[in-house]
């Protein structure tokens, strides 16, 4: 059974960085797509970026362009979310997810497993 756990929300001012973690265990994630999603309360969970398995081709919201970056590092079963600039805006919890396939995907219902989300808090 394929785990995922996410690390590294807390609360910050407006404009500071955080780089958030997602660790895997139970499957064969190398393998696998893995995306970072976000929701606040009364909103629909939304897709923030994805990866493919080896790394090689990204996505990013158009919300979060030139501000997020997302990357893995298969040997250690993790992948990241740098996220610079912040504004309140980004107030969300933060879920990572991950689907066995090699097609990334924007939509939330294409991936099977999910981490319990991680708050990140921007104050203004």
């Amino acid at each position: 059974q394929v785990q995922l756990v996410e690390s590294g929300g807390g609360l910050v001012q407006a404009g500071a960085s955080l780089r958030l973690s997602c660790a895997g265990s139970g499957g064969i994630l190398s393998t696998y797509v893995m995306a970072w999603f976000r929701q606040v309360p009364g909103r629909e969970r939304e897709f923030v970026a994805g990866i493919n398995s080896i790394g090689s081709r990204r996505e990013h919201a158009d919300s979060v362009k030139g501000r997020f970056t997302i990357s893995r590092d298969n040997a250690k079963n993790t992948m990241y979310l740098e996220m610079k600039g912040l504004p309140p805006q980004d107030t969300a919890v933060y879920y990572c997810a991950a689907r066995p396939t090699a097609v990334l995907a924007t939509v939330m219902n294409l991936y099977h497993y999910w981490g319990p989300g991680t708050q990140v808090t921007v104050s203004s």
